[in-house]
């Protein structure tokens, strides 16, 4: 009799999964350029040639475990409103790159500049993906009415996650859930439509009384 099929992917994606676990363990313990092949698979249980069934190299395997670790914890909220589903998300991107594993993050924009195809691979895997699903945050906010149709949204996306990413890498400021409520309170002054307020209620819906 055969065996399901499925049988085998399914020890393939248990492999999988042990991969990026190790390669996240040993990440937040070592800098990328110090963590190796061997030693992935040796705490994944597995042979390096597993490895390499998936990944040509461990810098794939390290973002790979990085974009498993981040949609696990920055979601995108639906609150009603964009300026609450930005602060929501923006304090979790903090937090997350405030962690060990995000501090991954730096390394990897380190090894993109001696290494243009990843940091292209980067840029496609990482960068585009995640504002793809600000976009939507962004797109509903314009179909309530809560923000200016005119703004173009990229220009939102650099204003609204440059901040973070450049004290991330310089440190010349500090960077918390605080500070993330504040680069939003601040950029919406600018970016809400006329007559609505930051709970995306009209001014005059908000201010109404309720009729008995």
């Amino acid at each position: 009799m055969e065996e399901p099929r499925g049988r085998g992917r399914h020890r393939s994606l248990e492999a999988e999964a042990s991969i990026l676990k190790a390669t996240l363990y040993l990440l937040e313990r070592k800098p990328l350029r110090k963590v190796s092949s061997d030693a992935i698979a040796q705490r994944a249980g597995v042979s390096k040639a597993t490895i390499y069934k998936w990944w040509p190299n461990k810098t794939l395997v390290a973002l790979d475990a990085f974009l498993a670790g981040i949609t696990e914890r920055v979601a995108i909220p639906d609150t009603g409103s964009a300026e609450q589903d930005f602060t929501q998300q923006l304090q979790a991107l903090v937090a997350f790159y405030l962690s060990p594993m995000g501090k991954i993050f730096s390394q990897f924009i380190a090894e993109g500049q001696s290494d243009p195809d990843f940091l292209s691979l980067f840029r496609e895997r990482f960068l585009y993906t995640r504002r793809d699903a600000a976009r939507i945050m962004w797109q509903r906010g314009v179909e309530r009415g809560e923000v200016c149709p005119e703004i173009d949204p990229e220009i939102v996306m650099d204003l609204m996650y440059g901040p973070v990413i450049f004290r991330l890498l310089v440190g010349h400021g500090p960077l918390s859930e605080e500070e993330a409520a504040t680069i939003v309170r601040t950029l919406f002054k600018g970016l809400r439509k006329s007559g609505h307020n930051q709970l995306g209620e009209t001014l005059g819906e908000a201010s109404e009384p309720q009729r008995s």
